[in-house]
């Protein structure tokens, strides 16, 4: 038996399993991340998705690399606060502990939208939603020896601005600004949780996965941005290959130990003068504390 195939076994030579929660993971990167943690990494895989049919698929698609039949699907919408707390509490009765958490789930809207709570769309589920989701999974990260956050952002960071007075975006809307203030917030979030949990032995870290070629942006409903998207797919990275850095974050022996930092390719990177301010992240904080009505202890 090689090294490789001891890894795909659960319990075995008495190691526990290592156990991975995937937001997104319908399809594009959070499958292809998904399948990755599971086939080379020997990891149980919670996917979390909104689609039951979408779900279905990925988990079948994820057993299916591993050889396995032990990843789950836990449905729930990042857009919903009432189902984010569903799906925390799915997931703590079906587990006692999480290894990994990658938050990787992203929209991007053509028009202004809300969440089911009234926030705008992008900042709701790109944000607050994985704000929510990481709060309230941070008991079953604290069981692991060494529990690994990991935070989908995006070079777009560089580009957004937070205005405090418009914060739903209802006097002024652009579709990048929305996206790039939603990655901004990630990146804040990573380096004020990083500080929270300091000394303990769960970590975070944030990513940029480059451009990837999935269907973010895309309309289902009407297939509006489907044309655009298949001209420029030759440009694009594969799912797998831009979830790598995600995969390296989330399993690899020299990210151990490591938090509070911003990846690109598998290694750090810088991030903007605005990503750094501390001031503007605890504030940001703050008001994530407040949206969610969500409390954090540490």
């Amino acid at each position: 038996m090689t090294t490789k195939d001891v890894t795909k076994l659960p319990d075995v030579l008495g190691q526990k399993q290592r156990i991975a929660v995937v937001t997104g993971a319908s399809g594009g990167m959070g499958r292809a991340t998904a399948a990755l943690l599971a086939a080379e990494h020997g990891m149980k895989v919670f996917l979390l998705a909104r689609s039951l049919d979408r779900g279905h698929a990925a988990v079948n698609y994820v057993n299916s690399k591993s050889g396995r039949k032990d990843a789950e699907l836990i449905l729930g919408d990042l857009a919903s606060f009432a189902s984010i707390r569903t799906a925390a509490k799915q997931l703590a009765e079906r587990t006692d502990h999480i290894d990994v958490l990658v938050n990787n789930a992203g929209v991007v809207t053509l028009k202004r939208e809300e969440t089911e709570d009234g926030f705008e769309r992008q900042l709701g589920v790109n944000h607050l939603g994985h704000f929510l989701l990481t709060g309230l999974l941070l008991p079953l990260l604290e069981q692991s020896e060494a529990g690994r956050i990991v935070v989908v952002s995006s070079g777009a960071h560089k580009i957004g601005r937070m205005n405090n007075e418009d914060m739903d975006m209802k006097k002024r809307f652009t579709i990048w600004n929305a996206y790039g203030r939603s990655k901004l917030a990630n990146i804040w979030f990573v380096r004020r949780l990083a500080s929270r949990l300091a000394g303990s032995h769960v970590t975070v870290n944030a990513l940029h996965p480059g451009a990837v070629s999935t269907q973010i942006g895309v309309n289902r409903a009407t297939g509006f941005g489907g044309f655009v998207h298949k001209l420029l797919r030759p440009f694009f990275l594969s799912p797998e290959q831009g979830s790598a850095t995600a995969v390296y974050l989330a399993s690899s022996p020299e990210a151990a130990g490591v938090s509070g930092q911003y990846y690109y390719k598998c290694k750090p990177s810088g991030i903007s003068k605005r990503a750094a301010s501390e001031g503007e992240a605890e504030r940001f904080w703050k008001w994530s504390e407040e949206a969610t009505g969500f409390r954090w202890s540490k």
